[in-house]
């Protein structure tokens, strides 16, 4: 258990590639927060950790507001007094052509996969800075490296949140806290199954497409998301790594 006596806040944790990373980082002796705006949901994966002998709490967050994102800080450091890495995991996404885009999608896109990532990396920031040490791993997405039909502001989110990890990455250096982006590719999750309800050819056009012929599961996202918040990758920064099965080779 490399990550024992470790402390991990992972929003949008409640299903997923979140409830995902939850399960794997506790797997690896982390005590872990399930952060969700759907408190349920939450509580749900808290419960399962549980079961298996792990340790979590459920806490609920609107990763939108700032507030909120440190509401969020305070009672895991209330609880287990620290937080030594964040999983900024949460978002949404609407696939249609931009020109069908309302200005209320473009909202709601970049208030959380943006917006949400920036707030809660400044709310975990209070604690890890006085502490010189800290893991800050941001989801991203592959079509933030090369676009997504469909997706053009949540691709515009994405890219975002590559450069953010990347100016922050260099920002916090000097507090020994390293800030890294991982980049799934199409992955089988509720999410996905809600977009491809609306084109049924899709994850059979995108299994054709990836060289592993394949989606990812969750726990293939997981396991990169673990490897950033282990020891072993302390000397790396600012880095991008995409986990897409080869679909694409950046």
């Amino acid at each position: 258990m490399q990550l024992k006596d470790r402390v991990a806040i992972v929003t949008g944790g409640g299903s997923g590639i979140g409830r995902g990373t939850c399960l794997a980082l506790a797997a690896q002796g982390a005590s872990v927060a399930v952060a969700d705006i759907d408190e349920g949901r939450a509580q749900g994966v808290a419960a399962e950790i549980g079961k298996g002998g792990g340790t979590a709490q459920a806490v609920k967050v609107d990763v939108t507001s700032l507030p909120s994102a440190r509401a969020m800080v305070q009672a895991v450091v209330g609880r287990f007094g620290r937080v030594d890495a964040l999983v900024n995991n949460a978002g949404w996404d609407k696939v249609e052509p931009f020109i069908n885009n309302t200005e209320e999608t473009w909202d709601k896109v970049i208030a959380i996969n943006l917006r949400g990532q920036v707030n809660c990396a400044r709310a975990v920031l209070d604690d890890m800075m006085p502490r010189q040490r800290g893991r800050i791993i941001n989801i991203a997405s592959d079509a933030g490296r090369v676009g997504s039909s469909g997706e053009c502001v949540y691709s515009a989110t994405k890219g975002g949140v590559i450069a953010f990890t990347k100016g922050l990455a260099r920002e916090v250096a000097r507090y020994k806290i390293t800030v890294n982006c991982v980049c799934p590719g199409p992955t089988d999750t509720p999410l996905f199954a809600e977009v491809a309800a609306g084109n049924p050819k899709l994850a059979e056009a995108l299994q054709k497409a990836i060289p592993f012929r394949r989606l990812a599961k969750p726990e293939d996202i997981a396991n990169a998301i673990v490897f950033f918040a282990l020891d072993a990758s302390e000397y790396i920064t600012g880095q991008t790594l995409s986990v897409s099965g080869g679909l694409t080779m950046v």
